[in-house]
């Protein structure tokens, strides 16, 4: 273990970030009563440029008046490369209630482009006395943006999430696909006759994971974009959960379940890790460093692994 301890990630539910457009303020309440752990009102790509003033009026108004439960409150504004997310900062903070948590911040392409929201948010903070410190999402959706991945993680102490949006990623990037996030139709390996489909994302996931994990923020893993295909989407889940992301966005409300059920440990693999727990316990009374556990070694990073389960599940127990 390094001198310099790792500092942990927020300890919130994030299993599911559900979005929906800010002009199309009909599906709020829809938002606030769905299963969704996070919330994020859509201010950026879902919204027409001639509808953007009005939605963001709408979402203004339906921070303070809409019952948003326990759930992380986030409004993603419009990038930096836009006339329009300097307003959406503005205000967002000027006008809308303390309700709001948190503001995503799309196409990230340096630690910079997170100094330039994180002091604007400030100075209006500031300016309007406002109580509750607004935190931080980013979106990795460029080449720019990979490349600069840990010191995008480290560029604020507001930011407590990191996504990875694929379609912008993959166009940022000259890949040859039209698919959002899953498996890639010639994304293949061949043998004996046979095709078998990787994952086109995993080396990108694996580079957010790391970074997040290093400097203390939540990895979420983005959009899948064929929402008729559940099992798609399950088994991207799945590759996501296994990588060390703790959630993934939905895009369409079926998604939630799918999402949250991914990314809620299984009663199995809770009693498993309590399991381990104890085995170590009952080996350290002992005077051993290891046990034997169903016939396999655990040890020291085995407690590690274990805590990481029981953690997740007490938390989204205790929501």
């Amino acid at each position: 273990m390094s001198f310099r301890v790792q500092p942990a990630a927020p300890a919130r539910p994030n299993r599911c970030q559900l979005f929906g457009p800010g002009s199309r303020p009909a599906l709020f309440e829809k938002m606030a009563a769905s299963a969704a752990d996070v919330i994020n009102l859509d201010l950026e790509d879902s919204v027409a440029p001639d509808d953007k003033p009005e939605a963001r009026r709408n979402i203004i108004a339906a921070i303070g008046d809409v019952d948003w439960g326990s759930k992380t409150l986030c409004v993603r504004i419009n990038g930096l490369d836009t006339p329009y997310w300097y307003r959406d900062v503005v205000d967002l903070l000027e006008n809308a209630s303390e309700r709001l948590d948190q503001i995503m911040i799309p196409k990230v392409g340096c630690a910079a482009d997170v100094y330039a929201v994180d002091a604007l948010v400030s100075a209006v903070e500031a300016a309007k006395g406002r109580k509750k410190r607004i935190s931080l999402e980013v979106i990795i959706e460029t080449a720019a943006g990979i490349a600069h991945v840990e010191e995008i993680a480290a560029s604020s102490p507001r930011l407590q999430a990191m996504s990875l949006g694929a379609a912008d990623f993959a166009a940022s990037m000259g890949m040859q696909t039209t698919g959002i996030g899953g498996t890639q139709e010639d994304y293949y390996m061949h043998r004996e006759g046979q095709k078998y489909w990787s994952d086109p994302w995993h080396w990108a996931q694996t580079a957010i994971v790391a970074a997040c994990r290093t400097h203390g923020v939540l990895p979420v893993d983005g959009p899948f974009g064929d929402f008729s295909d559940d099992e798609g989407f399950i088994a991207q889940a799945k590759r996501s959960a296994t990588l060390g992301m703790v959630g993934k966005w939905a895009i369409h409300p079926k998604q939630v379940a799918l999402a949250n059920s991914v990314f809620t440990p299984s009663e199995a693999k809770v009693t498993e890790a309590r399991e381990i727990l104890a085995a170590m316990e009952k080996a350290k009374a002992e005077g051993a460093g290891a046990a034997v556990y169903k016939g396999r070694l655990v040890d020291l990073a085995s407690i590690r692994q274990a805590e990481v389960i029981v953690r997740q599940a007490e938390m989204i127990a205790g929501q």
